[in-house]
């Protein structure tokens, strides 16, 4: 089973999960009416306020906010990128299901009152399943390794548990965020495992993403299993192989590329949750570690593991840069095939001319009739995208001075936005272009027929210097190797015909468009 943040449209569900869990407590006092959250984002024209206070000083909050004091200060301090920490829902679902696992353990241990959990588990399943999406403000950019993001969760996460809990947002003395939702943690072990989940969460329709783009480029491979074309190499006219080889390579690449995700799961599966501030596990019963590594495990049905060197693992920055190499290396595979395309398809009249793409717009405003290929050419600049992402998370990531990384969240929301751009190009490179491919297979028989260098192949036969002789003939000639060698060599023309037939060559290792099964 893989770990899946719910889609908004399951709301509802969680919402109901939430209320049979508030239901259920036995604390006598605790009112067990669910209050709905969803007046959270209404618009006031006259908002009330609340009084909170931090190490700071006091600030007023709005009475109908989810979000406390520490959200208010970060939302004044962050003011770069206009992109809040809910655009990245999975984010902020991920921190979620961590809060919900900690508070299970915690409540396990007999660390956190059980009608308190039961709570903050309510509230937590909530936006789990999409519920007070727009109490995520804080701009992405943020200082402080996360704390910011970690702040604003608890502070939702206890508002909300306090409504379900017939208590006003903003009484902490039943429900406190640090001291309750935030029990035995710190930003610095919850932020990473919640970023580390929100990840694994992309990376399975990343996957279904290049399984799909893989099959369109098989299925085109099948239809032209025969129909020859020239190799190339450094531009020049190589041997003859087919378009079926030709496409199936690109499938090929994508299906390198979607093992390399897929087996990232267990590695980013890895967590540092319960190890706490710098990875020494203070605030944290000694049983917590374990006890919340399990709990999430369960929750989410991932391979998760405690890791084994918690200081190690607090400053550890690997996996990320791990999942931007096999993002970048993806996308590099992406712009090979989009490159091969527009070569391919250059022309009409002076250009190789093998193959068109579909004609999605017009190509010019002065140029009638004018066609560009202009969804290989939007893939290249989604992998141009992805190439500054890696750049971003490997300086990012260099910067952990000491016992923290104070970067992580820009390395997160970096490889997020990455992994999206990565799935619609995909996406969208299968939809509006590869599906309607279409072989100019004489094109493509003539330049295989015409290469000086399909000569090789008679090399065993006359060697060498002769094959040359006649590969430079047939140039200067604007004829074909067969027929020169048929002139000027004492070869049988059926001999010849067996050593210069393009198919035959270009299955020497027996291959046609599909991989070998042994």
């Amino acid at each position: 089973m893989s770990y899946q943040p719910t889609s908004t449209t399951e709301t509802l569900g969680a919402h109901k999960a939430a209320q049979a869990i508030v239901q259920s407590s036995t604390q006598p006092t605790v009112q067990t009416q669910l209050v709905s959250a969803s007046t959270a984002d209404a618009p006031q024209t006259q908002r009330l306020t609340r009084r909170e206070h931090d190490c700071i000083g006091e600030l007023d909050v709005p009475t109908d906010a989810y979000w406390g004091i520490h959200t208010l200060r970060a939302t004044r301090n962050f003011t770069v990128s206009g992109r809040p920490d809910a655009g990245h829902p999975q984010l902020v679902k991920a921190y979620a299901t961590v809060k919900r696992a900690c508070a299970q353990a915690n409540a396990q241990l007999g660390l956190l009152d059980e009608g308190k959990a039961r709570l903050i588990v309510a509230a937590c399943l909530e936006i789990e399943g999409g519920a007070l999406a727009g109490q995520f403000p804080i701009d992405q950019l943020q200082g402080g390794a996360g704390t910011s993001l970690n702040m604003n969760t608890n502070e939702v996460v206890a508002n909300r548990a306090l409504e379900l809990g017939g208590h006003a947002k903003g009484d902490y003395t039943f429900i406190h965020p640090n001291d309750d939702v935030n029990k035995s943690q710190s930003t610095n072990d919850t932020y990473p495992a919640a970023a580390k989940l929100a990840l694994i969460s992309e990376i399975k329709p990343l996957a279904i993403a290049c399984k799909t783009l893989a099959k369109s480029f098989h299925d085109l491979a099948d239809r032209h299993i025969n129909d020859v074309t020239i190799g190339r190499t450094q531009l020049q006219d190589a041997v003859p192989m087919t378009f079926g080889q030709e496409f199936h390579a690109f499938a090929s690449f994508l299906k390198s590329d979607w093992l390399t995700l897929e087996s990232l799961i267990p590695q980013l599966s890895e967590l540092n949750l319960g190890a706490t501030a710098v990875g020494t596990g203070i605030c944290a019963d000694l049983h917590f570690r374990q006890t919340a590594t399990a709990r999430l495990a369960e929750d989410t049905g991932l391979p998760i593991t405690a890791a084994p060197d918690p200081i190690s693992a607090t400053t550890d920055m690997s996996m990320y840069i791990t999942l931007s190499g096999a993002l970048k290396n993806l996308a590099v595979h992406l712009k090979k095939a989009a490159d091969d395309l527009r070569l391919l398809n250059s022309g009409p009249r002076d250009g190789f001319n093998e193959l068109d793409v579909p004609a999605r717009q017009a190509g010019s405003s002065i140029m009638p009739g004018k066609i560009n290929p202009v969804i290989p050419e939007c893939v290249d600049q989604c992998c141009f995208r992805i190439f500054g992402m890696d750049t971003t998370v490997t300086w990012a990531s260099s910067e952990a001075q000491l016992q923290l990384n104070a970067f992580d969240p820009v390395i997160v929301h970096s490889l997020l936005d990455g992994m999206e751009l990565l799935d619609n190009a995909m996406h969208m490179f299968k939809a509006n272009c590869v599906d309607g491919i279409t072989i100019n297979v004489a094109a493509g028989l003539l330049h295989a027929q015409s290469s000086p260098s399909i000569s090789a192949s008679l090399n065993a036969s006359i060697g060498y210097e002769r094959a040359a002789q006649i590969a430079q003939e047939a140039m200067r000639e604007h004829t074909t190797v067969r027929q020169i060698a048929g002139e000027r060599t004492q070869l049988p023309d059926a001999e010849l015909d067996d050593l210069l037939d393009p198919i035959a060559l270009s299955r020497r290792l027996g291959q046609t468009c599909r991989e070998r099964r042994q």
